[in-house]
């Protein structure tokens, strides 16, 4: 049995970055980052713009101007304005390239086809530049970019519509046990409905994490063995829930020995979440997490969240740590360092009752978890603890 840090850092050390890109339309692209440069194929703006509505000017020293035409938003025509003379113009439309200022329509006065302006104006005043955002060629966003809403708009507004990305992992959840039914079905004596595929789901989807399979094992050695030799062929990272402690009926143990997967440990000095356990065959990285759904959620956050970041390459590869005053009390059973549930506000986290491993209801109230060390035994209000932040 290994220390928290020590399994830490074996995953840390153990994962890399899946380096390999995929094509995607940009509509769908959200929350992927870009594989290699983009540049722009136009200039934006591809036209000077209007930056409002108003009169586009061709200027000279006099306040008084003819008024010769109209441009709107989509026009394809150009005026050909001489000294002193100016159209009609609103936001977003080509200016004429014989018009060399634009006065805002607040600051104009008007008599029939003369307009008469409140002040002289500086030359390109109100004129959006051809290429004022990016020019064509030039890179419009960099490799590793993270695709935001606004980003998607950008590269669209650009006429560019899919880029290369990088490619996020396929992911395997594995369910194991006899006693595990679909929600949805009448719950027969002896039987639970299985969450922790769904639990598990949820979590992968809300760090952007979509290519998901599930598969659900009975309590049988050879479909045991069946299943995961299938998912260790097609996925980047498997997790397994369930069947990994030695019961009689725990055969995930024995199948990853039989399909050669390296352990690179298994069992952490922790509660919840003991028997966790971690190991990688080539370059697929296994997990083998509890099946009490608090445990697997909790060493999800803290161990299966670190490869995750890792595979995309990502500079902070754990979740947020930060310090926080306890405002209640809690006392901590047995020697083993804990990840409990809680509720973090302003600076303050509450311990909330409910910490067994095998119970959500609390887990579902907590946006963080709450580090007590081996050496504390209880936590008092005003204790400056540890706390993980959830990306809930």
């Amino acid at each position: 049995m290994i220390s928290i840090s020590e399994a830490i850092s074996i995953v840390k050390t153990s994962g890399r970055p899946l380096l390999k890109s995929t094509v995607k339309s940009v509509e769908k692209a959200g929350g992927y980052e870009l594989f290699e440069d983009i540049l722009s194929p136009i200039n934006m703006p591809p036209f000077r713009q209007s930056a409002m509505d108003g009169y586009a000017l061709h200027l000279h020293e006099d306040l008084n101007y003819t008024l010769i035409d109209e441009v709107k938003a989509g026009d394809g025509h150009q005026p050909e304005l001489k000294k002193g003379e100016a159209v009609r113009i609103f936001t977003g439309a080509p200016v004429p390239d014989s018009a060399n200022a634009i006065m805002m329509q607040e600051k104009v006065a008007i008599n029939g086809d003369t307009i008469t302006i409140e002040h002289q104006i500086a030359l390109a005043h109100n004129i959006r530049p051809l290429g004022e955002q990016v020019k064509a060629g030039d890179i419009a966003l960099k490799k590793g970019t993270k695709l935001t809403p606004a980003a998607i708009g950008y590269l669209i507004s650009l006429g560019i519509t899919k880029v290369s990305v990088f490619k996020k992992p396929n992911i395997a959840i594995v369910t194991t046990g006899n006693e595990l039914i679909e929600a949805g079905q009448d719950l027969p004596y002896g039987k639970i409905y299985e969450s922790n595929s769904k639990m598990l789901l949820s979590a992968l989807y809300n760090l952007k994490f979509y290519d998901v399979t599930l598969y659900k094992v009975e309590d049988d050695y050879n479909k045991t063995l069946s299943i995961l030799s299938e998912a260790l062929k097609h996925n980047d990272l498997v997790m397994i829930t369930g069947g990994i402690s030695v019961g009689d009926y725990d055969f995930v143990g024995k199948a990853l020995i039989e399909l050669k997967v390296e352990q690179l440990f298994y069992k952490v000095k922790q509660k919840p979440g003991k028997p966790l356990f971690y190991g990688k065959k080539e370059d697929t990285q296994v997990f083998a997490l509890p099946g009490n759904p608090a445990a697997a959620l909790s060493c999800f956050y803290v161990y299966v969240y670190i490869a995750l970041q890792q595979m995309m390459e990502r500079e902070a590869l754990e979740l947020p740590r930060v310090q926080a005053k306890a405002v209640n009390s809690f006392t901590k059973k047995g020697d083993r360092p804990q990840f409990l549930k809680g509720i973090y506000g302003d600076g303050e986290v509450k311990i909330l009752d409910g910490q067994n491993s095998s119970m959500l209801q609390t887990f579902a109230l907590s946006n963080a978890l709450v580090f007590a060390p081996e050496q504390v035994r209880s936590i008092v209000p005003g204790d400056t603890l540890e706390i993980i932040l959830l990306p809930n």
